[in-house]
């Protein structure tokens, strides 16, 4: 930022009847240059500041919404790069007068929405201009939009939906990177929510307005909310960015897949697959939910409520029976792994050294998972195949826990045995010690 735009940052003294006649000035010049439908905004690519920057020296003496922009944008990712206003509202920032505002010199006042996109594809279209300052952003996110929902939706005239600075700020626009900016992963879904919590905003596209509180109640939500975890998905993660577009019935489990690698390609080759697309079903949404997914629990599975099987199948069916049998074999590991861990722990607690069995119930507990995971396969076999392993591995640990507490109980006889020679032999040095006559 240059020194003139600092400088005048602490400047708010009101302004007086000159200042205010300039405003009116620019107000109405404002209001010509957007009668004229100026749409092409100025020659690419944008110029950078040329100071002195009359744009900001002019509005910053204006004060009210006039004046606002000036003292937000410092920390503007742009003007840390050099541009200033001309880049985005066009005009001449070296003319010291109203003449910088005039439509033949680029200026183009206050954009609307839908100059927005194709305004920012200007930059951030060409991989040309974008080298020079972050060869790492992609430069087809203008294209990627115009293919969203949102995008669609502008380009059939709707100008209520999202365009660049609904997500991304105005005013400043931060880096995406910066924890106050609306597009950092953290503020992702309230800055979604400014529209898709509003109920009166969604009802004419039929859109609950419930996908907020469902988010922040569900897993994702709290481990990204709550615990800070940068690897938990926001919004974009599963629906884009700038190509936001629900997932389809028929791409659910990929979307979830860019995390949930396995569970996909164990539901892929489960017999729900074939019936859930013949049924036009959302294959993962079916039983975790989309926004509100809860943490997954094995009271999911089973043939009665609250388990989701019992949903389509009821108890006595064969989906039901194998459900059923599912849930069977996930209760019996994990009652086996807790009766050795209170084996071992006894043992533990009592002295004896028992990392040896604590092995083998670590292995328990990897089998349980993987049981746990192999349930989206629909295999009964497969789902006991690890719990049966997993049971052998608890009833190791069982085995050794119960033989340190053998140990210890055979150590506390030999002791209490010890102790008794001790004291016979101690009760006949004392009766030896009486008899024998003094001197």
């Amino acid at each position: 930022m240059d020194t003139s735009l600092r400088r005048t940052s602490r400047r708010t003294s009101p302004p007086g009847p000159a200042a205010w006649a300039l405003a009116a000035a620019a107000a109405g010049l404002l209001w010509l240059s957007q009668a004229a439908g100026v749409a092409a905004g100025p020659a690419l690519p944008p110029q950078a500041v040329a100071p002195p920057d009359t744009c900001v020296e002019c509005h910053r003496v204006l004060g009210g919404r006039l004046a606002e922009p000036t003292f937000k944008i410092a920390d503007d990712i742009h003007v840390k790069r050099g541009f200033s206003c001309s880049a985005c509202h066009g005009g001449d920032p070296r003319a010291p007068g109203l003449e910088a505002m005039d439509p033949k010199r680029g200026f183009v006042g206050k954009l609307k929405p839908a100059q927005l996109p194709s305004l920012c594809g200007r930059c951030h279209s060409r991989p040309e201009v974008m080298r020079r300052f972050n060869p790492a952003i992609p430069t087809d996110e203008v294209a990627r939009f115009f293919t969203s929902v949102h995008g669609r939706r502008l380009m059939q005239g709707d100008l209520r939906v999202a365009t660049c600075t609904s997500c991304h700020g105005v005013h400043p626009i931060l880096a995406a990177s910066d924890s106050r900016s609306p597009v950092f992963p953290a503020n992702v879904p309230t800055t979604c929510a400014r529209c898709h919590a509003d109920a009166t905003a969604m009802k004419p596209y039929g859109i609950p307005a419930t996908q907020l509180a469902d988010y922040q109640a569900s897993v994702h939500g709290e481990a990204l909310l709550k615990r800070g975890s940068k690897q938990a998905p926001a919004c974009n993660d599963c629906h884009g960015n700038h190509g936001a577009v629900p997932p389809g019935v028929d791409s659910v489990a990929n979307v979830c897949a860019q995390c949930h690698t396995s569970p996909r390609d164990l539901f892929v080759r489960s017999p729900h697959r074939a019936v859930f697309e013949a049924a036009g079903l959302p294959q993962c949404t079916v039983c975790h939910g989309n926004h509100r997914i809860l943490r997954p629990s094995d009271e999911m599975v089973g043939a009665s409520a609250p388990a989701v099987c019992a949903r389509c199948h009821a108890e006595g069916s064969k989906g039901g029976i194998a459900a059923k049998a599912i849930r069977t074999a996930l209760d019996d590991l994990k009652a086996s792994m807790a009766a050795a861990a209170e084996i071992v722990a006894r043992a533990e607690d009592a002295g004896m050294d028992m990392a040896d069995a604590k092995l083998p119930l670590s292995d328990a507990q990897t089998q349980l998972i993987l049981a746990r995971n192999l349930v989206h396969s629909l295999s009964l076999r497969e789902v006991r195949s690890a719990a049966t392993e997993g049971a052998g591995l608890s009833r190791k640990a069982t085995d050794l826990g119960r033989a340190g507490l053998a140990e210890i109980a055979f150590r506390r006889r030999g002791l209490v045995l010890a102790l008794a020679v001790i004291a016979v032999l101690l009760a006949g040095l004392y009766l030896k010690t009486r008899a024998t006559p003094g001197p």
